[in-house]
């Protein structure tokens, strides 16, 4: 399974394309821009989404990358923890505000 693509609102596009390249490894492709699911008036815009999570491929990657992303100043929202339903992982807070669990 892959990741397909991620549909979210922003309001520093350059910064959050940036984030997820750098330490996802994410290919962006060409800016779309659809004016009908923008909101005209700023004061209504959405920003982000609830959650996003990748497998990172294990309790050392989850590790690794939580703590490249705290020293790099990103606020590391929960674990690295066991979950209740045996899950590894981490969860940081991204641009915007987004959260991103980073799953073992």
């Amino acid at each position: 399974m892959r990741l397909e693509h991620i549909a979210l609102y922003t309001d520093d596009l350059e910064a959050t394309r940036a984030f997820f390249v750098r330490y996802f490894g994410a290919v962006s492709n060409e800016l779309y821009h659809n004016p009908r699911t923008v909101a005209c008036d700023h004061g209504d815009l959405r920003l982000g989404y609830i959650h996003i999570s990748f497998g990172v491929g294990g309790r050392a990657e989850v590790d690794r990358l939580t703590a490249r992303l705290a020293d790099d100043g990103y606020r590391v929202a929960d674990g690295p923890r066991m979950t209740g339903d045996g899950c590894y992982e981490s969860c940081i807070v991204g641009p915007g505000g987004c959260l991103i669990e980073i799953a073992g």
